[in-house]
């Protein structure tokens, strides 16, 4: 058969069933966009083999429908993760939420689902970036714009702190809804939230025990913020990384802190030695102040005690007046004369002069053992 009977010249380029010798036409040079109607006419040929009768008729129309009911229907199942929560939205609004597992909603496009991770913590740096390098690893990068803060008392800080959070669990709706960017907003209630409280506190306290207080008052602050944005935002922690001074002024500013440790230490060192002396000196005035009061007791004990003796005298006295005069003279001479040598002298009309005495004390004194005496040698025994 020769060629121009193949229709189209050599190569079948004409007609439909036309074909070169190798099998196939030739090859445009470009593109050629899908033939839709070609493309139709082979889906019904291959629907025909498929269907009873070869043909698609109600019933073929009903069947196909209804495989794509079963399909769209299907499509509603979603999977929620155990860190994640379902919003379930219906034409663009927030219906339900869906716990973790399997779960159903009206398919595409009348309900929709969003799966925001509740449980993860996440993490937000102020003042600093960490940068991966390679060959030194993990740096950390200052941000001065955000880590200066102006403190009460018109003294610049520098903080460097972080903000970790979470999705409440109650509030995925508000977050995915109610704020478009969520990092960036938590970002920046926690700068503003840092200056106000840095603000109402002086530089002293930042720089040494306020610590805790201040990472509290962010911490409250921010939460209440978010809580009014409705965020649905749960700020669990806020941890300072680094509270110094202006890096221009470090050196000084460590100058001052070492000058008030001197100022503590020498301080303590006084009141130790206080707390030393003020209570020996306070027990030595107390023992005096007790042997005054013992010393004036027992005088005034004393006192009465001879006033008591000298009443009942007097008292004896009225009742023999001569009697007690009398005694009172001879208890006065023997308590004077007692231990005294006594000459007696009788200078009567008829005495003698001085009387003989008997030294009666020499008397009754125990006298002296006398030494035993030497044997005497017999007669015989002398030759």
């Amino acid at each position: 058969m020769p060629w121009s009977n193949q229709g189209g010249g050599p190569w079948g380029s004409g007609g439909g069933g036309g074909k070169g010798p190798w099998g196939s036409g030739p090859q445009p040079s470009g593109s050629t966009p899908p033939d839709l109607e070609e493309f139709l006419r082979r889906s019904q040929d291959k629907l025909r083999t498929v269907l009873p009768g070869g043909n698609l008729g109600g019933k073929g129309i009903g069947l196909i429908l209804l495989a794509a009911i079963a399909i769209w229907g299907l499509s509603g199942f979603f999977q929620v993760a155990p860190d994640e929560l379902g919003v379930v939205m219906r034409f663009g609004k927030y219906v339900r939420d869906a716990k973790p597992g399997l779960n159903y909603h009206l398919p595409y496009p009348v309900e929709a689902v969003l799966t925001p991770k509740v449980t993860r913590v996440n993490r937000i740096d102020i003042g600093m970036r960490l940068v991966e390098d390679l060959r030194r690893g993990t740096t950390i990068r200052d941000v001065p714009e955000e880590s200066l803060m102006l403190t009460g008392d018109e003294n610049i800080v520098d903080v460097d702190f972080s903000v970790f959070w979470v999705v409440k669990t109650d509030g995925a709706s508000q977050y995915l809804f109610n704020i478009q960017q969520p990092e960036g907003t938590v970002k920046a209630v926690a700068e503003s939230a840092m200056r106000e409280v840095v603000g109402r506190s002086n530089i002293q306290p930042i720089l040494t025990g306020a610590r805790q207080g201040i990472e509290t008052g962010v911490h409250d602050l921010m939460q209440k913020v978010l809580d009014d944005y409705g965020a649905g935002i749960q700020i669990t922690q806020v941890q300072l990384q680094k509270v110094d001074p202006p890096s221009q002024v470090i050196d000084s500013f460590r100058d001052v802190q070492a000058a008030r440790a001197d100022l503590e230490r020498a301080q303590n060192e006084a009141q130790t030695y206080a707390n030393r002396v003020v209570p020996e000196a306070r027990g030595r005035a107390s023992q005096v102040i007790q042997s005054a009061e013992a010393y004036r007791e027992q005088t005034v004990q004393e006192a009465k005690g001879q006033t008591s003796r000298f009443l009942q005298v007097y008292e004896e006295y009225k009742k023999a007046p001569d009697v007690t005069r009398q005694r009172m003279y001879l208890e006065t001479m023997e308590r004077l004369f007692g231990g005294t040598e006594k000459i007696i002298i009788d200078s009567g009309s008829g005495g003698q002069g001085v009387v003989p005495y008997l030294p009666l004390n020499e008397l009754t004194r125990p006298r002296p053992p006398t030494p035993p005496a030497a044997p005497t040698p017999q007669a015989g025994g002398a030759r």
